[in-house]
């Protein structure tokens, strides 16, 4: 079919690899144009055929995941990736988003939740509130350039701007709290005021949010004035 989204897949185990390639071919949108066993295979593959996505494990030899991506998303930056993956923390998900990767999936989820994903993110949308256990509680269209994010980053408060800031660095709610010099339970209403605000309902879609927000790119309130908290 002349409209089939072509697809790349890269898991360096045989037989999951053999079967995500099966299930995928069996779509009426998505076909599958290569199978990759290592990151540097990755890159050599998608360079060579230029897919529409690619379906990216982290942990493979030949070069791990998040480099493949970045390579990858340097060469040719209209590929879609999305990472799937058994790795859960909040480290793993914003690498691979740092790196340029446009969706992220747990190995636990569902074949229906990864082909909900990939249809997202070949929309051009990003799914911000991707739960870890591979379940979806809705998505946000953060498309490039659109107005949303500064009204978003605009609605929040210079506590909570900075709260933003450290948790998207890595820091936990105690390493934020000494930061701020407050108690790790204040630091908690405000990520729970923050996912409020922001339409999401887990870290990891704070993380993504904030990523797309460019949040360590914009200025720190943290020395302009202090919210009462």
């Amino acid at each position: 079919m002349a409209n089939q989204h072509r697809v790349l897949i890269a898991e360096d185990q045989h037989l999951l690899r053999s079967g995500l390639c099966r299930m995928v071919s069996e779509l009426c949108d998505y076909s599958i144009v290569g199978e990759a066993s290592d990151g540097l295979e990755a890159y050599r593959i998608a360079v060579a055929t230029l897919p529409d996505l690619i379906l990216m494990d982290l942990s493979m030899p030949g070069g791990s995941g998040f480099e493949a991506i970045a390579a990858i998303k340097r060469r040719a930056p209209q590929i879609r990736i999305i990472v799937l993956t058994v790795h859960r923390s909040e480290e793993h998900v914003r690498e691979s988003f740092a790196a340029g990767a446009d969706g992220y999936v747990i190995k636990d989820a569902s074949f229906e939740d990864l082909v909900g994903e990939m249809r997202l993110v070949m929309r051009g949308k990003c799914n911000t509130s991707l739960d870890v256990r591979g379940r979806y509680a809705g998505s946000l269209d953060l498309t490039s350039g659109s107005p949303q994010k500064t009204h978003l980053w605009d609605t929040l408060t210079g506590r909570e701007r900075s709260v933003l800031r450290l948790v998207v660095e890595g820091h936990t709610n105690r390493q934020v709290g000494e930061h701020l010099k407050l108690s790790p339970k204040t630091i908690e209403k405000h990520r729970a005021s923050l996912m409020r605000k922001l339409g999401i309902t887990n870290v990891t879609g704070l993380v993504r949010i904030a990523i797309d927000m460019g949040v360590l790119k914009l200025p720190s309130e943290e020395h302009l004035h202090h919210d009462s908290v």
